[in-house]
């Protein structure tokens, strides 16, 4: 079953006032690049966040970058908008020893007027005096400048206890038997072509034009009498001029897609390859445990012979690389080839999805497995892995007990996946291994 979506905060701000740092600190982890320079932050950083058991989504959406051709202003205004525009909670952050500078003033403004909650963060508050000389930035009209040093996470609780004060502590979907598809995937890559053709009518203005869809829009298609809903994801701005913030979106939309989705239906443009930003996006389908297969797209724009389907996937394989258990197929929304093909794959994976393994089963096949290759210990300590149940479906959720868990490093957790899907499928699903103390 679909998640409920994710609460969204996301951060905005001049450059070098701190906005990584702080993403860093609340995140728990070195996830963004952090650096004096401004505009390090190229790509978009989202992670999971958690605080007195409510949890978000929290985005860095970096600042001005040189390589734009237009201003710092322009820049800046349109990542503010962007973020406004899909975010539920706006964390605006100011450095509380620079005071005010024009394009901060800009920002508040588009801020006040977009009716968005949002938190004006003081960053680099490093003590009392800091806090004292905040006054100024009453100024923008957004209420109580919040002082945190996210540096050396001094009163950062406090700024989280802000963040998460109206979030639900569970956000139930409403139950919804239709399997909800998310076709995501990268600019141009023929996203509404595929919804297009799946529906067999105009449903979407489709150009060549990357970014011409502006929402998701969810269409009900009836396949063989079931009710599939598809969720399409081309949510480009064509207003927006810096294509940093066009591609801010276009993350932040299918980051909400995923969230929605039961199966997502990652697109790739088979002339151009499969790309990093493509790679980007199958991990992020794959974090959130989404259920998923890559579609490529255009396969009639190839030229090909018996051998090209096959070197093309084992080459698709080669980059996917710890997620190769992805299927991957050859469409054409243009000349609608194997598109109902790609429905009936969506459907198995979903049947797999919810796939249960009695513990019988699972400690019969998989224990043998285990007793010819155990796990090595750099310790020199024996690892016994004596117990294997199924936690949950969707995802499926699998506890391996032993008497140490700390000592089973990566690579062979690895090897306890392999086994897994070689013994029992889960084709295109991602799976969670989760090791306990017997």
């Amino acid at each position: 079953m679909a998640t409920a979506a994710a609460w969204l905060v996301a951060i905005v701000g001049r450059p070098n006032v701190g906005k990584s740092t702080l993403f860093n600190r609340i995140i728990g982890r070195r996830h963004a690049i952090v650096d004096d320079a401004p505009g390090v932050t190229r790509d978009r950083h989202y992670g999971e966040a958690e605080w007195a058991g409510k949890s978000f989504t929290l985005v860095d959406t970096g600042g001005y970058v040189p390589a734009s051709d237009d201003t710092m202003e322009t820049a800046i205004r349109e990542q503010a908008e962007v973020a406004i525009d899909e975010a539920n909670l706006i964390l605006f952050v100011v450095d509380a020893g620079s005071g005010i500078v024009p394009a901060e003033r800009e920002i508040a403004d588009i801020l006040r007027k977009a009716g968005k909650r949002v938190v004006l963060v003081a960053n680099k508050s490093d003590g009392d005096k800091k806090e004292s000389g905040l006054g100024e930035f009453y100024q923008l009209g957004l209420g109580d400048p919040v002082p945190v040093s996210a540096l050396v996470g001094r009163k950062v609780g406090d700024l989280l206890d802000l963040i998460t004060r109206d979030i639900p502590v569970s956000e139930a979907m409403e139950d919804d038997p239709r399997i909800k598809i998310a076709i995501i995937g990268r600019p141009n890559v023929g996203k509404s072509s595929l919804v297009n053709a799946l529906l067999q009518e105009d449903r979407h203005i489709v150009t060549d034009i990357p970014g011409t869809t502006r929402d998701p829009i969810d269409a009900v298609l009836k396949y063989y009498g079931e009710e599939l809903l598809l969720i399409d994801t081309a949510g480009l701005r064509r207003k927006a001029k810096v294509k940093e913030s066009v591609e801010l979106f276009s993350a932040l939309r299918t980051l909400k897609s995923i969230e929605r989705c039961d199966v997502a239906v990652i697109l790739v443009d088979a002339v151009e390859g499969i790309e990093h930003q493509d790679l980007r996006i199958v991990e992020t389908a794959m974090e959130k445990h989404t259920p998923a297969l890559i579609a490529v797209n255009k396969w009639d724009l190839v030229e090909k012979d018996d051998r090209t389907a096959v070197a093309y996937e084992r080459a698709v394989r080669d980059r996917l690389r710890i997620y190769d258990f992805l299927p991957v197929m050859f469409v054409s929304a243009l000349t609608r080839q194997r598109i109902y093909k790609l429905l009936d794959t969506v459907k198995q994976i979903h049947q797999e999805a919810q796939k249960r393994i009695t513990t019988s089963q699972l400690n019969d096949r998989l224990l043998p497995d285990i007793q010819t290759h155990p796990p090595r210990s750099r310790s020199g300590k024996e690892i016994k892995i004596k117990f294997i149940t199924q936690v949950k479906s969707a995802p499926p959720v699998f506890a391996f007990f032993c008497n140490d868990p700390r000592l089973i490093d990566d690579t062979y957790v690895r090897f306890l996946e392999n086994r897994l899907r070689e013994h029992f499928g889960f084709m295109g699903v991602p799976l969670v291994i989760t090791l306990k103390k017997k």
